[in-house]
């Protein structure tokens, strides 16, 4: 039992019994090996799974069947409609100054070339910003390169602050009358790695290719462009050629399974992850070690002495890398059911280190609580914005739409967008070590939601 130092009398209504069984938990996820070996099945078995792929269909049956041996409850695997888009081949090269062959990978949903490709000059702008700002007829007949560089940062805040340079440069191209836009890869590593993402059009505005190049051809480009503005400078030519299919209907799943609870057994504690990856790489960082860790969070749960009061419900979410599609069809499916907590395992499998919640103020105590429970895995609760917590990808859309409660445990993202949406993104790059405090953070997390006196929501967002 806590210890009044501790902080036990925050939340007198939470049980010595509960508060016992949060702490055994806690040291039962710490000895936790299952997290990677189900992402090593996951990765190993299945591999890259993009969504509406057949390797999506395997991924779906892969959950089933480790959730049915897991021992956990109604498992099933609920439909989602959607339209995919494939990657196809791609070619590009600067032609001018000097021929470089350049590293690169379509964005997500972006149209082709035609089948003769394009040739065009290249108009540089620094950032996202400086092609906003321009008002004159520079980018028109030109293919626009937008050099957005990305900061490294613990909560991977540089890439909320670079990442629209992927997902609305194109649109701000075609407004200028661009034939395409190519961009520097979102991401904080220096190799020779291009990293995809989603993008997005506007039906008012002109659909144009959109491709990343690797960091180190960005450089180059940047290089090249300085040496434009001398005097005898010459202008930067690029061609590309890119094949690829948008809005093919397909079929996923969000794959379900659940730990009954008791008499508060139709209010759900939600741990969830995606399941489906980018076609590049193994998804062994986004979002297999999600996958592995809330899988086996739930399986420390069933390893307990005691039933929860409401029901734990694991969800594995389709098609979150291109379109949201999974969260979308869990909203409209269980829109009338009371969530207790949403949560989503969704930033690799670094070390957790900071709670921040969303919930009514009511709980609040409740959420202190868990902190002094969490702080012996090195997690802190902080000073300010402590309950603005984002809950992750899929539940942070579900907590807007819906005003459902949610919880965030943010992981260490220094490296994560080193090999984020890449080639690189494989096995490789999970750290064994670190799974177990987030499996023992997720176990005890979800049960003192599931024990707490208070509901933690609905909530204003």
């Amino acid at each position: 039992m806590l210890s009044r130092a501790q902080g036990a009398s925050s939340s007198p209504a939470l049980s010595a019994a509960d508060l016992r069984h949060a702490q055994a938990l806690r040291e039962l996820g710490l000895k936790d090996s299952l997290a990677y070996a189900l992402t090593e099945s996951l990765v190993t078995e299945v591999g890259a799974r993009p969504a509406g792929s057949p390797a999506d269909a395997r991924a779906v049956a892969w959950a089933q069947a480790q959730m049915q041996r897991l021992g956990l409850a109604a498992v099933r695997a609920e439909p989602v409609s959607m339209k995919v888009w494939q990657r196809g081949p791609l070619n590009v090269m600067l032609t001018s100054p000097v021929p470089h062959p350049l590293t690169a990978l379509a964005l997500g949903n972006s149209i082709g070339t035609a089948p003769e490709g394009l040739d065009a000059e290249v108009a540089y702008y620094p950032d996202l910003a400086a092609l906003k700002a321009d008002t004159s007829e520079r980018p028109k007949g030109r293919i626009v390169f937008v050099d957005q560089r990305m900061s490294r940062s613990r909560d991977g805040s540089g890439y909320g602050l670079a990442v629209m340079a992927r997902i609305g440069g194109a649109v701000e191209a075609a407004r200028r009358g661009a034939v395409a836009v190519v961009i520097r890869s979102i991401g904080t590593d220096r190799d020779r790695l291009a990293h995809t993402g989603a993008m997005r059009y506007d039906k008012q505005v002109a659909m144009i290719p959109a491709l990343a190049v690797s960091v180190p051809d960005a450089e180059l480009i940047a290089r090249l462009h300085q040496r434009s503005l001398q005097p005898d400078g010459q202008p930067l030519r690029m061609r590309l050629n890119m094949r690829n299919v948008s809005h093919v209907e397909a079929t996923s799943h969000n794959v379900l399974g659940e730990i009954p609870g008791t008499d508060l057994a139709h209010e759900i504690v939600m741990l969830s992850a995606h399941l489906d990856s980018w076609d590049v790489g193994q998804g062994a960082v986004d979002d297999g070690a999600g996958v592995g860790i809330v899988l086996a969070a739930a399986k420390t749960l069933l390893q307990g002495s005691q039933r929860p009061r409401r029901t734990v419900r694991v969800v594995l979410f389709a098609n979150e890398e291109n379109g949201f599609d999974g969260a979308l069809a869990y909203g409209e499916a269980h829109a009338r059911e009371t969530h207790q907590m949403l949560s989503e395992s969704d930033f690799g499998a670094g070390q957790p280190w900071r709670l921040r919640s969303r919930v009514r103020d009511e709980a609040l105590p409740v959420i202190q609580t868990l902190a002094e429970l969490l702080a012996p895995l090195g997690i802190a609760r902080p000073e300010t914005q402590a309950n603005q917590g984002s809950p992750g990808p899929d539940a942070a859309f579900l907590m807007r739409k819906y005003g459902w409660p949610g919880l965030e445990l943010t992981q260490d993202g220094t490296r994560y967008f080193d090999v984020h949406h890449t080639e690189n993104d494989t096995l490789e790059q999970v750290d064994p070590a670190t799974l177990p405090v987030n499996v023992a953070a997720w176990a005890t997390t979800a049960w003192v939601a599931a024990q707490s006196p208070v509901g933690w929501g609905p909530i204003q967002v």
